[in-house]
């Protein structure tokens, strides 16, 4: 394997960018993207919300680790990581053994600003949804911290967020290679 070829893994809460920024630095370094939450989506056949729903959220955590297991490609591709994936113990780890992984950040106030009127995102189908992310975000805060180098995602353009995490990307995977 070489560096151009490692796994990227982006990971953070909802609304950092994750999906945005992943595919855009696929089409740069002609890599595979894949969405965590739209793989597991295709694979069972319906939606995030309602696995939840139906299954709850245990078995969608299950489902997210089968996928992070063998459910993508090794090597040069991209994955957007559900906000909660890195949460249960081992994940940090497991991703890290498969590639680069990134933690894209924001702030409270910009997630409460891109996600709001979300309607596919389950955990925020609640009577208050604001709240529901500051809590989440208190829970997590400290787990994505600790999962990979922080790119912050505030107040900055698209270009400008892909340029920095390529170029994180590429010193770790070189890192990892060396």
């Amino acid at each position: 394997m070489t560096v151009s070829d490692l796994n990227l893994y982006l990971v953070g809460f909802m609304g950092t960018g994750k999906s945005t920024i992943g595919r855009l630095l696929a089409r740069q370094l002609n890599f595979q993207f894949l969405d965590s939450d739209h793989e597991i989506e295709r694979t069972q056949g319906k939606a995030v919300t309602q696995i939840f729903a139906e299954e709850g959220e245990a078995k969608f955590r299950e489902l997210e680790l089968a996928f992070i297991e063998h459910g993508h490609p090794p090597q040069g591709c991209i994955v957007a990581c559900g906000g909660g994936l890195v949460v249960p113990p081992g994940r940090r780890e497991l991703l890290k053994s498969r590639g680069v992984v990134i933690c894209l950040h924001a702030s409270v106030e910009t997630i409460l600003e891109r996600t709001l009127h979300a309607t596919h995102r389950p955990l925020l189908q609640v009577a208050d949804p604001a709240e529901r992310v500051r809590t989440l975000y208190a829970q997590r805060e400290e787990i994505y911290r600790g999962t990979g180098t922080m790119v912050l995602t505030d107040h900055r353009s698209m270009k400008e967020i892909a340029a920095h995490v390529l170029r994180v990307y590429r010193q770790e995977a070189q890192s990892t290679k060396s």
